[in-house]
């Protein structure tokens, strides 16, 4: 399902991009369960984080490997901003929609950057590349944007789909109708697998939990 280019090996070797695909999902209602788990994940991190203060936070791994990252291009880890809210200014996870929010609640436990696209809008093989700078893409909020040189992106065959630092695109979002999706990890050299494994898992129980009828098609990592 994914390709991983010769350009992007060379410049982020020991790098892993995670992969989970789920079909027959459903999106369209608000879930119980999920918020009771969204409250016990909150209280969980402000227990682990809360005599933390926020240089201390942003040295931890796996956030330290994505702050390095988004130095890089002189950006902020957005992850780490949303943990900070959680922890720091005891804000609460968003309510988004099923789908969404359980991406958010694994990204905010194993803090590995992840995108949710609608797989029924995507049109296979997706390219996991190195961007030149050159490329342009429609970001969620509708705001078309120029890559960054040297950012990993991906690729369908209409596409950018996402990259890094922007995130994810607009055509491929996940939608209150979204019956089939896609979750793939961005997880630069530093990573370690099990981490991400552990990370696919945790999304996995978390779809489940708002969708019984699920059925997950592939759980795979790749190896930059």
């Amino acid at each position: 399902m994914l390709m991983i280019s010769e350009t992007l090996k060379n410049v982020y070797s020991g790098g892993l991009i995670g992969a989970i695909l789920f079909k027959n999902a459903s999106n369209s209602e608000l879930c119980k369960n999920l918020g009771t788990k969204k409250e016990e994940l909150e209280s969980t991190l402000r227990n682990k984080y809360g005599n933390f203060n926020r240089s201390d936070l942003g040295s931890t791994e796996p956030i330290k490997t994505y702050v390095d990252y988004y130095k890089r291009f002189k950006k902020t880890y957005h992850v780490l901003l949303q943990l900070e809210s959680i922890v720091f200014k005891n804000k609460s996870i968003p309510n988004v929609s099923p789908l969404v929010e359980t991406m958010f609640m694994a990204e905010l436990k194993n803090q590995l950057l992840t995108a949710g696209h609608d797989m029924d809008t995507i049109k296979l093989p997706i390219r996991v590349d190195l961007s030149q700078g050159s490329e342009h893409y429609v970001l969620l909020n509708g705001q078309k944007k120029e890559l960054i040189p040297g950012d990993m992106m991906m690729v369908d065959g209409n596409g950018i789909i996402s990259s890094i630092i922007y995130g994810p695109d607009n055509l491929t979002q996940i939608k209150k109708n979204t019956k089939n999706v896609l979750y793939v990890v961005y997880a630069p050299p530093g990573i370690k697998e099990e981490l991400l494994e552990h990370h696919l898992q945790d999304i996995n129980q978390y779809v489940k939990i708002v969708s019984t009828d699920a059925v997950l098609e592939t759980r795979q990592i790749y190896r930059i």
